[in-house]
């Protein structure tokens, strides 16, 4: 069996097939997660994606939770989001077999506790490493049943039942599967929309022939951009390899920033849920809380991370959560985050707008600001290097300092955050002000400092 000390990350299970992930791993995992999740006797719901490793994995997986008493239903070829909803509808714990927007030759495992609850190293992922170091004692009962259980038609229906598209006026809009699981879950979801819906690189295919399903990386967003402007197109949708992020274009071909998308979203939840809570990470723009408090709701700021929004979510019951990279959470889908449904509410916001208005006019109000993008630097010293930056902003009386996570430095224009990664020797540094200019001078006086020199 593959060392588990190499795939086991913060969220999830993740390596290259066959030399860290594979059968034998994934027999293992499938063992003790029903232990760690308490599923013997009970049922775990397993779904993949169009990698082609993936079905031989999700078969051992089984095998080890079925070995340990556990029914598996296995719901087959679906999207992150949709497994977090057939765990949530079925109040059952989780496994799904993706490896996101990684290249084709790495694969992984997202777990959830039942109610779509996330299993990270504080939740569960580090007791199932240890059972599968040490070995997972056998269950003297008897095994658990595999069945197989279609939920696309049950997804697609409860997400058009939260976000309602019927009346809205018709749009045209460019889809960019990546050859991820959006080439299945999208034609579901959207069939019988108002929508005429363009579709870019539908066909399921791990090996990813086009480019990769990461949108967050603005080469893989160039062919949507392009058709976005050539069919005349209303927006443009780009969605990851296993579709639990969206990114959005709008009609100029134009990427339109994931906080300014936030900020939008809580407006709309807020419409229908007023004065309550919406999370976001400490990279959103900072239009974010102002729209949130704009619209009688009470901002509240988080670490960056999947696990940390859901949690908050669940202490303080938000209505919403959003994140500079893509993701985002609803109370009403179990405070699992869902690009589909993301990607709904921009397309029911735009199709209620007045006829003629452009998605561009529509989030002005939402973009306020200008940022650097996540600008990344690799350090001798990420201790060190952080508190020299520190030191260089440090007493200054117009000036906040916090370390919700790594270092934020706040002044009344402008606003950075310096974070180290959990997995490399890099610094990540996010920058924002009113203006280009002073965005670029605080990007690069920091920068000076985190290279090397003095600014």
């Amino acid at each position: 069996m593959p060392d588990p000390g190499l795939v086991f990350k913060a969220y999830d299970v993740r390596g290259t097939y066959p030399d860290q992930i594979d059968e034998s791993l994934a027999r293992a995992v499938g063992a003790a997660f029903v232990r760690v999740v308490g599923a013997t006797g009970g049922r775990v719901v397993v779904g993949h994606d169009m990698r082609p490793s993936s079905p031989a994995l999700v078969a051992a997986f089984s095998a080890g939770a079925t070995g340990q008493g556990a029914d598996v239903v296995q719901v087959g070829l679906v999207s992150t989001d949709a497994l977090y909803f057939a765990s949530g509808r079925l109040a059952a714990p989780g496994a799904m077999f993706t490896a996101s927007h990684n290249p084709a030759q790495y694969n992984g495992i997202k777990l959830c506790r039942a109610g779509a609850a996330p299993v990270g190293q504080d939740t569960g992922l580090a007791e199932i490493r240890e059972l599968v170091e040490q070995g997972v004692p056998a269950h003297p009962g008897p095994p658990g049943a595999v069945t197989e259980r279609d939920v696309l038609a049950d997804y697609a229906a409860y997400l058009t039942g939260l976000v309602d598209l019927s009346a809205g006026r018709p749009l045209t809009v460019v889809v960019d599967a990546g050859n991820g699981m959006a080439g299945r879950t999208v034609p579901v979801v959207l069939a019988g929309l108002p929508l005429t819906v363009v579709p870019l690189y539908f066909e399921l295919d791990g090996t990813f022939p086009h480019h990769e399903a990461n949108p967050i990386e603005p080469a893989n967003l160039r062919d949507l951009q392009a058709a976005v402007v050539a069919h005349g197109a209303d927006l443009g949708l780009a969605f990851d390899g296993d579709a639990d992020r969206c990114f959005v274009v709008d009609e100029t071909g134009a990427v339109v920033s994931p906080s300014t998308l936030t900020g939008l979203i809580a407006a709309r939840e807020l419409a229908r849920h007023p004065g309550d809570t919406v999370i976001h990470n400490l990279i959103t723009s900072r239009a974010v809380p102002e729209v949130v408090r704009e619209n009688g709701g009470q901002p509240l700021r988080t670490r960056v991370g999947h696990s940390f929004i859901k949690a908050v979510m669940a202490q303080t019951g938000a209505v919403f959560g959003g994140e500079h990279s893509g993701h985002f959470y609803f109370r009403d889908f179990w405070r699992a985050d869902s690009g589909m449904l993301a990607a709904l509410h921009v397309l029911a916001a735009l199709g209620a707008a007045p006829a003629g208005t452009p998605l561009s006019a529509l989030l002005a109000p939402y973009d306020r600001y200008v940022a650097s993008g996540e600008v990344n630097s690799t350090v001798a010293d990420v201790a060190a290097t952080t508190t020299a930056v520190e030191a260089a902003y440090a007493g200054r009386p117009d000036l906040e300092l916090d370390h919700l996570d790594g270092l934020t430095v706040s002044g009344p224009l402008w606003w950075f955050n310096l974070r180290p990664s959990n997995t490399e020797p890099l610094l990540r540094l996010n920058v924002e002000a009113g203006d280009v200019a002073t965005m670029e001078r605080v990007r690069d006086d920091v920068l000076t400092i985190v290279r090397g020199g003095q600014p």
